[in-house]
């Protein structure tokens, strides 16, 4: 089903917000944030600042994790007595590692228009004063908060040549960065701090040498890493571990356990059997 964006149909308008300096809203999104019926907001406390600053004052829903399941109905009825809605989370891009989905993907299946404006987001600054390779880049978001599943996550994207982009929070970034540097390797890395805000810092160099550098930092982060350059090398990968990084690749898990089998010389029964823990 095609959309035609700018047809007059009641629609969801994805607004990104100031990740730091108000300057960085651009003009559309305070029109938009003007003429729309309500704002469905990630924290109504943080919005009310942002259109106070710019003297907008609008109705605001609370719209988080936790309750976007619920606000299904609220859009719905919205968007059916023909209002135009703004969805916004607390700085950057909705949806983009914040709530927004749900609401967004609720409002395609109904039928209705879903417009995502440009405008601030953290990761393209920090991948792009890097110093590091942009293209091809992949953005991960938040790894997992638990050492293991973290690592279980890092062991898929290991073998990516792509520069990857993670999000991670102060108080974990010390051992998320001792992490990747023991499943990646000494990379080098740049990490953003507190974009386009007062107190904005980039730390580049490999693991070893920006690990020292980040003890006790504050604000929000932005990793990016090198991709994978010493080409395929997965002699030291268990068969289980070389199937999930070609699934991360893109693959599904039978065309993944075909790549590994043909790569490695194997039979693919073989394969299949030991990344299912079938014994013969």
């Amino acid at each position: 089903m095609s959309q035609k964006s700018y047809n007059n149909t009641p629609t969801l308008y994805l607004v990104p917000t100031p990740i730091g300096n108000m300057e960085d809203i651009t003009i559309r999104s305070l029109n938009i944030l003007k003429s729309v019926e309500v704002i469905f907001s990630e924290d109504t406390r943080v919005t009310s600042l942002l259109l106070k600053h710019f003297q907008i004052s609008k109705k605001l829903i609370s719209n988080h994790n936790y309750n976007e399941e619920e606000n299904k109905i609220k859009l719905e009825k919205y968007l059916k007595d023909g209002y135009n809605v703004a969805l916004v989370s607390d700085r950057g891009t909705p949806i983009i590692s914040d709530p927004g989905f749900v609401l967004a993907k609720h409002a395609i299946n109904l039928g209705y228009n879903v417009v995502g404006l440009p405008g601030p987001t953290a990761l393209i600054p920090a991948l792009i004063t890097s110093g590091l390779d942009p293209m091809p880049f992949l953005f991960y978001g938040f790894l997992n908060n638990k050492e293991g599943k973290r690592k279980k996550e890092l062991e898929k994207l290991k073998l990516l040549p792509y520069t990857i982009i993670f999000y991670e929070a102060p108080h974990r970034i010390t051992k998320t960065l001792y992490d990747i540097k023991e499943v990646f390797g000494n990379r080098n890395i740049s990490i953003s701090r507190e974009i386009s805000k007062k107190f904005e810092e980039i730390y580049r160099g490999t693991l070893e040498e920006v690990i020292e550098q980040v003890t006790d930092i504050k604000g929000e982060l932005v990793i990016v890493i090198d991709g994978n350059k010493q080409g395929e090398n997965y002699d030291n990968l268990t068969i289980i571990e070389h199937v999930n990084s070609i699934v991360a690749l893109g693959n599904n898990l039978k065309d993944a356990i075909k790549i590994v089998a043909a790569k490695r010389g194997l039979p693919k029964n073989q394969v299949y059997n030991e990344y299912h823990g079938i014994k013969k």
